[in-house]
């Protein structure tokens, strides 16, 4: 029996979360959602609520780390690929830029909220993006033999380019995606060269 009650708990917890998903929108942000409203889409009194979240903002941070760790999971599915020949960079790059066109109210929070009035949003996001950087850096050193450091400013440029990409494409058409894909690669590649170019200056020590 208690089992049975755990798992409704957690269905009408899911339900939640994917009201509330439903209600973002570009007009309406999630400051914008009111608690009634998504309890009502996910079939709950408003009372009920509280059992599960304890305020509008714990379900918004929930949103917020459930996002970040789905796309953080398809990026490391993304870089299997590279045992069977395929590019790191496009296939980074084009796995991102699915997890925006298939979640655009999850990455439009994300966006809004990174400069948003709350401040606990801001730093929840900021965390987000600092995992999603940490993880690269630590390819980089792991399997590309770069100094850490380097690493470090090799990630941040890919992640600030690849996410201002993200933020074109969620109003964009499919042809607009995909010709935005191709240049945010050509980019990511240049960014790559450059660091490379860096370590070579630095091993030969001309930098």
């Amino acid at each position: 029996m208690a089992g049975i009650r755990a798992q409704q708990k957690e269905k009408t917890r899911r339900a939640l979360i994917q009201a509330a998903m439903n209600q973002l929108s570009a007009e309406h942000g999630y400051a914008s959602l009111s608690l009634r409203e998504v309890a009502r889409e996910a079939g709950i009194a408003p009372t009920s609520f509280y059992r599960h979240f304890q305020n509008m903002e714990e379900l918004g941070m929930t949103l917020v780390d459930e996002g970040g760790l789905a796309l953080r999971q398809l990026l490391r599915q993304s870089r299997q690929q590279i045992a069977k020949g395929g590019s790191i960079i496009r296939a980074s790059v084009t796995t991102f830029m699915e997890f925006v066109a298939n979640n655009t109210a999850i990455f439009r929070l994300l966006l809004q909220e990174k400069s948003g009035n709350s401040r606990e949003f801001r730093l929840a996001v900021q965390r987000e993006v600092e995992h999603f950087t940490a993880e690269l850096v630590d390819y980089l050193v792991a399997e590309q033999q770069f100094d850490r450091q380097l690493a470090e400013l090799h990630a941040d440029a890919i992640v600030r380019v690849v996410f201002s990409a993200g933020a074109d494409a969620l109003d964009a058409s499919v042809a607009e995606r995909q010709q935005l894909l191709e240049i945010t690669i050509a980019q990511v590649r240049i960014i790559a060269r450059g660091a490379e170019a860096t370590r070579a200056l630095a091993k030969s020590g001309l930098s």
